[in-house]
């Protein structure tokens, strides 16, 4: 008799086989049962970085791909239900076409601000999702998302300060305070052989087996990349290597000194990320390497580098060293099974001599009874993380941190439970921060990814903010291909010593197709 993880390996390798080459919506519903699956003792699933690649996960029970014997009897209730909107399969092709919509309105019990119209709020998202398969080796997907809203205060505020909405980019100002904002992101992923990927597309990366990262999340929004991915044949290591391109900001001050236009190019630059995961058994230990090329100096457009197209992790670390002219980061994510049920992990990144972040976190799943999973993470960072001179050169895309949404100098505390009954769903998320920042705009510790990295000392020291957010919610799954949801919930937003509109109570009610993750929890 073949030894059961023979006869384990040989079905996945079937099911691979027959499985599309596009990837897992980057989105945590999805991941949920993506995680559960991979936490077997018995499974080689690497999930250190995401999205996950259909063919390379175990899809059994995973939203999108489970099994639905109910009887529809409409097509109505068949496409709300159960079907894509629109379904194409004549041989070889395959396409699925389906709106997405996000529709959410509530109020905010805690604004007592002087602003008009502070209190009614909202999202309107209207866009499409295509997906389909030419033949076995080609695959191919593209999102469009298009959306205006009114958002809670202390959200305005972040999104005034950086011109960018979490994990969606830039947005434009209308009616005062209410904003404008249209986002897209699309991959053609191809088989070359059975263990080579090549991909091309406009998406986001996400380092870690965590809520969040310090190595690389979804924070920031899509942007350009071309991917080589490399799986072993008996599944033990599967190395990725990609380019892209990133803008530093989206305000006034981020664009290029070319002409009086007001559509002046921003600052950019190239950069290579480089991401090794081994499977030891229990342990799933993963080595990452970012590097941002300064491509724009004083004197324009530098010479093009030919280690921007350097794949072997480390290379270029060795090259230009810690701290010093192009920016690299490197770290690890590690994460260990302890049951079928649950796993620990952690991260550590550093990018110069003496600044760090770190991540220690658990997972348990089926906790007590069927799909009730509970997850607690713990992330910080010194002061200077990720920090760079000149400050364009900083680890963030568009104005936002391409790692932990707080950017530096920071400790958080995270602590999720989710619980599933059918299709009904609650969830109840806490976030406990601690962050620092500056007593005045002549003074820096290292709080800003906005500042260079030199610091410039004041007496009294920074200012340290505590924060508390509280995010309950109940919802109803109607159709688990797009995650369309029926939500109901209340989030919480405690910040003491600091003024009324970074203070919230709202309230809010949603349909909304879920593809992505929204972090308005900062």
């Amino acid at each position: 008799m073949l030894p059961r993880w023979s006869v384990l390996f040989a079905l996945l390798s079937v099911a691979h086989l027959i499985a599309q080459q596009n990837d897992i919506p980057l989105q945590r519903d999805f991941y949920i049962d993506v995680e559960r699956n991979a936490a077997r003792l018995d499974t080689v699933v690497h999930t250190g970085l995401k999205p996950v690649m259909q063919r390379r996960a175990d899809l059994t029970n995973v939203m999108g791909h489970r099994v639905d014997n109910e009887k529809y009897y409409y097509w109505l209730t068949l496409k709300l239900f159960k079907e894509h909107f629109l379904v194409v399969d004549e041989g070889d092709f395959h396409l699925t076409v389906d709106p997405l919509f996000h529709q959410e309105y509530g109020f905010d019990l805690g604004d007592q601000t002087s602003y008009v119209d502070t209190t009614r709020l909202y999202f309107n998202t209207r866009g499409f999702w295509v997906a389909g398969d030419i033949g076995k080796r080609l695959s191919f997907q593209t999102m469009v998302h298009e959306s205006r809203g009114a958002l809670p205060q202390f959200l305005f505020r972040q999104v005034f300060a950086t011109d960018a909405l979490s994990g969606q980019g830039r947005v434009k100002y209308f009616d005062g305070r209410k904003v404008d904002f249209g986002w897209s992101q699309a991959t053609v992923s191809y088989a070359a052989t059975d263990w080579l990927n090549v991909q091309v597309g406009h998406g986001k990366h996400f380092v870690g087996h965590g809520y969040r990262s310090v190595l690389l999340s979804d924070h920031a929004p899509p942007a350009p990349y071309l991917q080589l991915s490399a799986l072993s044949r008996n599944r033990r290591w599967q190395y990725t290597t990609w380019h892209a391109k990133l803008l530093h900001g989206v305000t006034k001050d981020d664009r290029l000194p070319a002409g009086e236009s007001s559509e002046s190019l921003f600052y950019w630059m190239r950069a290579r990320f480089n991401h090794l995961s081994v499977n030891l058994g229990r342990a799933q230990l993963g080595l990452f390497e970012a590097t941002l090329f300064r491509n724009i100096d004083s004197d324009g457009v530098r010479p093009f580098n030919a280690m921007e197209l350097n794949p072997i992790i480390g290379a270029n670390t060795l090259v230009f060293g810690l701290g010093k002219g192009n920016k690299c980061l490197v770290g690890a994510d590690l994460r260990v099974k302890l049951t079928d049920k649950a796993y620990v992990y952690g991260q550590y990144a550093t990018d110069a001599p003496g600044r760090m972040a770190w991540q220690a976190g658990a997972r348990l799943f089926d906790v007590l009874r069927k799909d009730l999973h509970l997850q607690v993470e713990y992330n910080a960072a010194t002061p200077f993380m990720y920090m760079s001179t000149p400050a364009q050169q900083s680890y963030q895309h568009e104005g936002l941190a391409l790692a932990h949404p707080l950017g530096t100098a920071f400790t958080e505390l995270v602590g999720i439970a989710d619980a599933g009954f059918g299709r009904f769903a609650v969830q109840l998320k806490a976030n406990l921060a601690s962050y620092e920042q500056e007593p005045s705009a002549a003074y820096n510790h290292g709080t800003s990814l906005e500042l260079p990295d030199e610091e410039v000392a004041s007496p009294e020291g920074t200012i340290t903010r505590n924060q508390l957010v509280l995010d309950l919610n109940a919802s109803y799954l109607f159709n688990p291909n797009t995650n369309l949801r029926f939500v109901l919930g209340c989030l919480r937003r405690d910040a003491p010593d600091t003024a009324d509109g970074l203070q919230s109570t709202y309230v809010y009610m949603a349909l909304r197709t879920s593809v992505f993750n929204r972090y308005y929890d900062l």
